[in-house]
């Protein structure tokens, strides 16, 4: 009789993820809410619980918060900021928790059982390899970079790895944290301050929103490609028009939250035991392909 009760009992997953903080976030907490349903309908021994942090003090209560309370048989997080996360993780890693980390990695990799994350080096680097095919491997670029983190470290890497040997000139790059608002007014600076700009890479859609706003209010005509990245659906939109401005992107889909919570919920169903570091592509996506990357019930 015991192994039939046992069978019963409820496997619980904890999901911590930030705030809808801006457009990104956004979709992982779309994400995350429609795998904790889906599970929910197709694994009744399986429960997903879903917290949202405004901060990394506010995400280590949480996670705290939860593991005092009913405790979890696995945490999918993404962690606000990497070292805060680190210690309060693995004390819930030692109470024999499996851990599955999201994005930003935690400081010391050995607490993670599952690591899922895309490829930022190839977000920069496909960009930069289209840019050198369709101008030709010559002409001037400005860039805008996020927030000093890694991610975006690898993203500027990857694109400067890219353009390597040719004739296109990178005349500045600025931070612009992430943000519409921020990157319009970077924009508008490079604009006054260079007279030929033959294309701009805007590392993120968030921030190409506002470089799109500041090119159309300047009336210059000479900016062939504004490129972002990450998939949101107004940039898939324009690539599925065919967009001539605007005419690909990259891939850094917030869907990758729930990949996660899929791949950890199947420890617990079917016994489907996952170790190990999942780095999702960072593919082309041009307008023959674009609808795959296209959700247009999410809110990025």
């Amino acid at each position: 009789m015991g192994g039939v009760a046992v069978a019963q009992e409820k496997k619980v997953i904890a999901v911590s993820i930030p705030a809808a903080d801006h457009g990104w976030t956004a979709g992982v907490v779309y994400h995350a809410n429609a795998a904790a349903e889906e599970i929910k309908a197709a694994f009744p021994n399986i429960e997903v619980i879903v917290k949202t942090s405004p901060s990394a003090s506010a995400q280590v209560s949480a996670i705290e918060d939860i593991a005092a309370g009913r405790g979890m048989d696995a945490l999918v997080i993404l962690p606000h900021s990497s070292e805060e996360l680190t210690s309060p993780v693995k004390q819930i890693k030692d109470n024999g928790t499996f851990i599955t980390v999201v994005d930003r990695g935690l400081t010391d990799p050995t607490i993670q059982d599952l690591y899922l994350a895309g490829d930022n080096i190839a977000v920069g680097h496909t960009t930069a390899k289209f840019l050198v095919d369709k101008l030709g491997g010559k002409g001037n670029l400005v860039v805008l970079r996020g927030i000093p983190t890694v991610i975006d470290d690898e993203r500027i890497k990857g694109f400067e790895d890219g353009i390597k040997g040719t004739d296109l000139k990178i005349l500045d790059i600025q931070y612009a944290n992430w943000n519409s608002d921020d990157a319009f007014k970077v924009m508008q600076d490079f604009l006054a301050k260079y007279p030929q700009i033959d294309a701009v890479w805007a590392n993120d859609d968030d921030m190409l929103l506002g470089v799109l706003e500041a090119m159309k209010q300047s009336g210059r005509t000479e900016i062939k490609y504004a490129l972002g990245g990450n998939g949101m659906k107004e940039i898939i939109e324009k690539v599925m028009a065919g967009d001539p401005v605007t005419p690909i992107e990259t891939p850094y889909p917030p869907s990758m939250i729930k990949t996660a919570i899929y791949m950890t919920a199947a420890q617990f169903n079917g016994q489907a035991p996952i170790r190990g570091t999942v780095k999702l592509d960072a593919p082309l996506i041009t307008q023959e392909n674009a609808k795959e990357y296209y959700f247009p019930e999410s809110p990025f």
